[in-house]
């Protein structure tokens, strides 16, 4: 079983944690990196690979699907030049996930500024972008640890949209994407889903805020009819403790920090960002590119070793 990697942004700290991850897991879960080895961290050993090679060079060293990015990379200092690059390592990456030829694709940090202003980069961010090269049109982003898994209904968008874009529809496709993932990705044959309130107290009866009786209660309601396991609204703010967590399986948020603000404080190092939805596994490491630290040997690759594990774990469960 190999997982793809795409390299990230080459100035950041992505091929430092993927050339750790590599040599803490090796032959045990062997990885194809694609991108440019010439920004590997110095003394990398590495060998040019395929799908098919990969696990006997990992033994040994870094597979690696090589591609040419024209100009080296400058720790913390992104450079237009790589943008188009960093975009077709991703678009190879999804292409060998969805042939088969790997059995996932995890995906190292980008800079959505860096591949905007070097190449036109039009998507908010990675999980929009993979589904665009899926075809599909609704994903949901998961971050997950052994502690917690969270599901954000809005992603990327403004605090001050989100009441707007929160839909009936969205939370639907959102709670329904959540629960077939966690059955196929995860084994869990009865998904139990918590739902976060949108206002402080779930609104506390309309007190402080109506969008959990006119918009979430219904939605639960409708998907209890057909027996789905789902509570909620419930205040988030009571939601993440140790009993709350023993509770569900994964808990759907309204807004992107009511999801990530606790994950992040359970387990910084160890989170990973899955993307449910899609016709292949994607997991990612749940950090971003680091730029202060990258070239220095400080950073962590636990998320990225956590987000390698996590993929195959989901391809074991999908029978892959």
């Amino acid at each position: 079983m190999t997982i793809a990697v795409s390299c990230g942004e080459p100035a950041g700290i992505g091929p430092e944690v993927a050339a750790r991850a590599w040599d803490a897991l090796r032959a045990d879960l062997p990885i194809l990196w694609i991108g440019d080895p010439r920004h590997l961290p110095p003394g990398t050993p590495w060998e040019g690979a395929t799908p098919e090679t990969a696990a006997d060079i990992a033994r040994h060293a870094l597979p690696v699907l090589a591609r040419d990015f024209g100009p080296p990379a400058r720790p913390g200092q992104p450079q237009a030049a790589h943008a188009a690059h960093v975009i077709a390592a991703i678009e190879a990456g999804v292409a060998l996930a969805l042939s088969g030829k790997v059995a996932g694709l995890c995906t190292a940090p980008i800079s959505k500024q860096a591949l905007a202003e070097g190449a036109g980069f039009a998507h908010p961010g990675h999980t929009e972008f993979l589904a665009a090269l899926a075809g599909v049109d609704q994903v949901v982003m998961m971050l997950a640890c052994p502690l917690l898994r969270v599901v954000p209904a809005t992603i990327h968008i403004p605090l001050s949209q989100v009441p707007a874009a929160l839909t009936p529809a969205l939370l639907d496709r959102t709670i329904r994407i959540t629960a077939a993932g966690l059955r196929r990705d995860f084994g869990i044959a009865s998904p139990r889903i918590a739902v976060a309130g949108l206002n402080p107290h779930a609104g506390e009866g309309g007190r402080m805020g109506r969008e959990e009786i006119t918009l979430i209660a219904p939605v639960l309601d409708r998907l209890r009819s057909e027996g789905m396991n789902v509570t909620g609204p419930l205040p988030a703010d009571t939601m993440f403790h140790p009993e709350a967590r023993a509770r569900y399986d994964a808990a759907v948020c309204m807004y992107h920090d009511q999801a990530l603000i606790p994950i992040k404080t359970l387990d910084f190092a160890g989170g990973v960002n899955v993307t449910l939805g899609l016709p292949f596994i994607r997991t990612s490491p749940d950090h971003g590119t680091a730029f202060d630290i990258a070239g220095t040997g400080r950073a962590d690759p636990s998320s990225m070793i956590a987000a390698l594990r996590l993929a195959a774990d989901m391809a074991s469960a999908r029978g892959a």
